[in-house]
């Protein structure tokens, strides 16, 4: 059911969204609106479900009903202990709340506070706790009608995230140590049930203890991260039974709701379900901190060569036990990384990225490469600026029919998985990009930390550092493997190369220049004083193909466009054909930069894949949807109820052009490059 026009037109232009609520909800309210003419207009009314009188309905009185309504009729609280707009002071100052539940012993005492009126987190926190702390409620609920977040108070200046509040009958330590395990993480995913992004929890926990602990970000959100991926991969045999649960009690149009999902699982018996450890459950703050700690050092161990072994922890005890309370409801493995990324996006030291002009490659852009280029089992890929390894991982999700998930893959699968490689020279990026490889290859990776232009040196690492040897080397003899000459690391033999280069700044180092035909002038003799990054990585990255392979780079519109860069063009097409070019939209890789950029397709040349030819059609396409703002921020499909639809998965789907997400969207840029391929022969598109 959609929501109704007297419900939207109030809403319309507001900050307020109901997809918090199911359509049952909205519809019972929206059942009991009336209205009442003020100056010879429809004003809409409601009976106050807790002051029982008639209240105009505003976009905070529309979300303040339903949460209230929700508090009497799923939480069982009687309307006697509850209040609206109950006054708090401050000194001599007064405020009011917007809804409080008072204690069942102490009717004069606030147990919990709920905060509507900021639609942003941020600022409605804050309101939140300051009421919390002035009344002693021990406590908080926020929400904007979209997402909703829950609080414990500690302490003045520590507040826990919860999974829920109480119920009515319950208290809150039944909430704290209530068996949990990946069924109830996959029904309260706050991903999936509140909206919320892995980038909002980690921006709220940077505020509420990050931000002063004293310790490098990046390194302990890594840790929790990948502490919290090796919890949920420890349940990979109850997410079997969780698929064929319902796949045998749930249609695929049904998955595709995740309502439909939730209401399913409810009815799933989880009794000997391993339970979930990355979780506050009341311990100690000590307790908890070695719990973790001992998780992590599992972690390391199943998955080496990411963390050293003797690492540890350097929150202190409180702020982790913040940390994990914020993390514990979010579920990590889904089907396009998309929640992993952008957090991690966020995280990598943005300047030194940005100086660079190397941005993670939005998953929808991705997965459009990877259709248009079709890899197919026993085919060899490589990234050579491979960041967190999107297209080397859609790739291997292409190969094997896996997405990003908890359960295991086959043997046959991971010797596919074997022939994907990855290759950056930032170590940051290569550490999550081999986290996330080692998850969806099952525990080998082929990502290696190296400078991919600078090849004449590689042999500084790969034959004379022990530790990289020790972290990289089983990679590298595979990588070795593809050596088009022996004992040269200048050519390979890959079929498929996708990748986005570093597009900002220029190489200076004549040594290095002088590896490449790009690092001379015309006639071949003068040498370069200065080569653009990118440009250099077009000549690399052909060079890592065999006669036939296929590349997707992701290059700045100008050497398209540009004169000067009519040279460039010219060599693209003396070493292969120019399959396709995918103009990008302007807000692609906002909000840290707004270049545009266009996706380059060739296949070099072969006498049977690729017989060459002097004239010959090309594809060319523009994106009308990037699915960002101007801003950078996501724009995610909604439904006819005006609630962000999900995908079957239980995740946002991004609204763009480049695909149809399965189905979910029209047919895009891919779909129509694949009936072209076809109708010309394409080798990789033939029958």
């Amino acid at each position: 059911m959609s929501i109704s026009n007297n419900i939207s037109s109030i809403l319309k232009d507001s900050n307020y969204d109901l997809s918090l609520f199911s359509n049952q909800e909205i519809a019972k309210l929206d059942s009991e609106v009336f209205f009442k003419d003020s100056k010879g207009k429809d004003v809409p009314y409601v009976k106050c479900i807790v002051r029982n009188k008639d209240i105009q309905l505003k976009p905070e009185e529309i979300v303040r009903q339903l949460y209230a309504s929700r508090l009497i009729n799923e939480y069982g609280y009687p309307k006697k202990r509850l209040a609206f707009e109950h006054p708090v002071n401050f000194g001599r100052e007064k405020k009011s709340a917007d809804i409080v539940v008072f204690d069942k012993d102490r009717p004069d005492a606030a147990y919990v506070i709920v905060e509507l009126k900021k639609p942003k987190l941020k600022d409605g926190k804050n309101q939140l706790l300051s009421y919390c702390n002035a009344t002693g409620a021990p406590i908080g609920v926020w929400t904007n009608g979209q997402q909703i977040s829950h609080y414990n108070r500690i302490d003045p200046n520590l507040f826990n995230p919860i999974t829920d509040i109480p119920k009515a009958s319950q208290s809150l330590k039944d909430i704290l140590t209530k068996r949990f395990t990946l069924k109830n993480l996959i029904i309260k995913d706050k991903i999936a049930n509140e909206r919320k992004s892995l980038k909002d929890i980690i921006l709220e926990m940077e505020d509420a203890v990050l931000a002063n602990a004293g310790v490098d970000v990046f390194e302990e959100v890594f840790k929790l991260i990948f502490t919290k991926l090796y919890d949920e991969f420890g349940s990979k045999k109850d997410k079997g039974i969780i698929e064929h649960h319902l796949e045998q009690n749930i249609s695929d149009d049904e998955l595709g709701n995740f309502d439909n999902l939730k209401s399913s699982l409810t009815t799933l018996n989880d009794s000997k379900f391993r339970v979930m450890e990355f979780r506050n459950t009341g311990q100690t703050d000590t307790e908890l901190k070695k719990k973790i700690q001992s998780l992590f050092d599992e972690a390391k161990s199943q998955w080496s060569g990411v963390f050293p072994q003797s690492s540890v922890f350097d929150l202190s005890e409180s702020h982790l036990s913040v940390c994990v309370s914020s993390l514990q409801d979010i579920k990590l493995f889904n089907s396009n990384l998309l929640v992993v990324d952008e957090a991690f996006e966020y995280l990598v030291n943005k300047s030194a990225k940005g100086e660079k002009g190397q941005y993670f490659t939005p998953r929808h852009v991705i997965d459009m490469c990877v259709q248009m280029l079709n890899p197919v089992r026993n085919e060899y890929m490589i990234d050579t600026a491979s960041g967190s390894c999107g297209f080397p991982v859609h790739t291997i999700f292409k190969l094997t029919g896996h997405l990003f998930t908890n359960a295991e893959i086959s043997e046959e699968d991971r010797q596919h998985v074997l022939k994907i490689f990855g290759i950056d020279f930032d170590e940051k990026t290569v550490r999550v990009a081999r986290t996330l490889n080692l998850i969806a290859g099952d525990g080998e990776t082929n990502v290696l930390h190296l400078n991919t232009l600078d090849y004449e040196r590689w042999n500084d690492k790969t034959e004379k550092d022990p530790k990289w040897i020790n972290t990289y080397g089983k990679g590298f003899e595979r990588l070795k493997a593809l050596r088009a000459e022996k004992d040269s690391n200048k050519k390979f033999n890959f079929d498929i190369l996708m990748a986005n280069p570093p597009f900002a700044g220029d190489i200076k180092e004549s040594r290095m220049l002088h590896q490449y035909q790009f690092g001379f002038k015309s006639d071949g003799k003068k040498a370069q004083n200065k080569v653009g990054r990118d440009i250099l990585f077009i000549e690399r990255n052909l060079d890592f193909l065999k006669a036939g392979g296929r590349m997707a780079i992701v290059l700045p519109q100008g050497r398209f466009n540009n004169t000067s860069d009519k040279y460039i063009r010219e060599f693209i097409a003396e070493h292969g054909r120019i399959l396709a070019v995918v103009g990008l939209h302007g807000n692609s890789f906002k909000p840290h930069t707004g270049t545009k950029t266009s996706v380059l397709f060739v296949q070099k040349w072969h006498d049977e894949l690729c017989p060459k030819v002097d004239d010959y059609p090309i594809f060319f396409a523009v994106s009308e949807k990037g699915g960002k703002d101007n801003s950078g921020d996501y724009i995610y499909v909604s439904g006819e109820d005006g609630r962000h639809k999900l995908d079957r998965n239980g995740h946002l789907i991004v609204d763009h052009d480049l695909h149809n997400h399965d189905g979910m969207l029209p047919d895009g840029i891919s779909e129509a490059f694949i009936d072209w391929a076809i109708s010309e022969n394409l080798s990789f598109w033939a029958d």
